[in-house]
């Protein structure tokens, strides 16, 4: 998208539906605590055991049997911190709700998470992956250097089907894409994908602007650490998904040990119950900025999707790194999704790994900056940009003026 658009924002709702028939707020704060009252319980409690006392050592067998041959969660006690935790289920069961899936599996990292889709499917003999840039820039670089075994076909969004092979395992989009805010229709890739499993990262999104499993999506990436954490203090990755995959993740799982810890799992539910009133908050001003972006002489180019959000991608005339530079308000850090605004220059950071040529051919040019809008007073986020984009060209209309017009 070149400039800010019109679009229907989470705040023009009255009420957002989940899965469930709940609102979506009420979902997420509620889900994954459904069991606290019962309990005599308001908070929900973080189990830090590592291990989990059995008098009963063949019942322990017959328990570890069935895992390893579905994957399902164990039925009664838990066994052991490898195989699951209390706490985190509880944010699996809630993330689950929200993404209108049967399951969900967390892990150490989004890359963990990532890392585990890829082992699943390859165990299977299905080593190859179609994929469309633009991609977080580690998970670019998973897949172009094969280390984990995979072979992958880039190719647009039009060219999915002609991309299938008899091996490929997966079909991996990110929408909106990171760091260009790229959009793709999630529907049309996934009747493309036919019987192949559609993973769809949603991590800039959320279950707040979009549920990929209605539109067709077997597999929802996120990095947790993101929006679903919300307060840049938990790093973490999740796969929302049918039982079946799950039960298939959560063996790869046990035996990579990407698991993701309890207290990580508690913050992660706590994010939860704020997450769609923080997503609506954050979009409202990174609309605003979007339009002040784009009305101003000194950018080039602003991206921002057509279902809103609370990141905004922009290129500028003068130098990135001295904007970069001149923030102070504004923390210039990788990342994303806090409550505070992030602002980090892509080519420099978070896709350097990612090769030149790869990199400018799918839109992160080289004065592409990305940030993610936090909570703070619209006012002074855009008096931090104003001053860290430099000078006005000269002639150039007043900000106000040049609103007018752009309306």
């Amino acid at each position: 998208m070149d400039s800010a658009r019109t679009h229907t924002s989470p705040s023009d709702d009255v009420r957002i539906t989940a899965p469930t028939g709940r609102a979506l707020a009420t979902e997420a704060v509620h889900a994954g605590r459904d069991d606290l009252a019962g309990q005599g319980l308001h908070v929900p409690p973080i189990d830090l055991s590592t291990t989990y006392p059995s008098y009963d050592s063949r019942g322990e067998a017959a328990r570890i049997d069935a895992f390893a041959t579905t994957g399902a969660e164990p039925d009664g006690p838990p066994v052991y911190g490898r195989l699951g935790n209390p706490t985190v289920a509880r944010f699996e069961t809630a993330l689950a709700r929200l993404e209108g899936t049967e399951a969900a599996v967390a892990f150490a990292s989004g890359m963990a998470a990532l890392s585990a889709v890829l082992l699943v499917r390859g165990s299977m003999g299905l080593r190859h992956v179609v994929a469309v840039r633009p991609l977080y820039g580690c998970s670019d670089h998973l897949l172009t250097a094969g280390l984990l075994g995979t072979e992958v076909t880039w190719t647009d969004p039009a060219g999915v089907a002609d991309a299938l092979r008899p091996d490929t395992g997966l079909v991996l989009v990110e929408s909106p894409a990171n760091p260009t805010l790229a959009e793709v229709d999630l529907r049309a890739v996934a009747h493309a994908c036919g019987s192949v499993p559609l993973l769809v990262d949603n991590t800039f999104a959320t279950p707040v602007l979009q549920r990929p499993a209605e539109h067709g999506a077997r597999l929802v990436l996120h990095s947790a650490t993101k929006y679903l954490g919300g307060h840049g203090d938990v790093l973490a990755g999740v796969v929302a998904c049918d039982e079946e995959f799950a039960g298939r993740l959560r063996q790869v799982r046990f035996a990579t040990g990407g698991v993701l810890h309890p207290l990580a799992g508690y913050l992660l539910l706590r994010g939860l119950s704020t997450l769609p009133v923080r997503v609506r908050a954050a979009s409202a001003s990174a609309a605003e900025l979007a339009g002040r972006l784009a009305a101003d002489p000194r950018v080039a180019r602003v991206h921002y999707p057509r279902i809103g959000g609370a990141m905004v991608s922009f290129e500028v005339h003068g130098d990135p790194h001295a904007v970069i530079g001149g923030v102070r308000l504004i923390t210039p850090a990788v990342s994303l999704g806090s409550v505070d605004t992030l602002i980090q220059h892509p080519a420099s950071i978070s896709h350097r790994i990612v090769d030149a040529d790869d990199r400018r051919d799918a839109g992160v040019g080289d004065r592409l900056l990305r940030m993610s809008v936090g909570l703070e007073d619209v006012d002074d986020l855009w008096a931090d940009l104003d001053r860290a984009l430099g000078q006005r060209p000269s002639g150039a209309a007043p900000l106000r003026e040049a609103l007018s017009r752009a309306e």
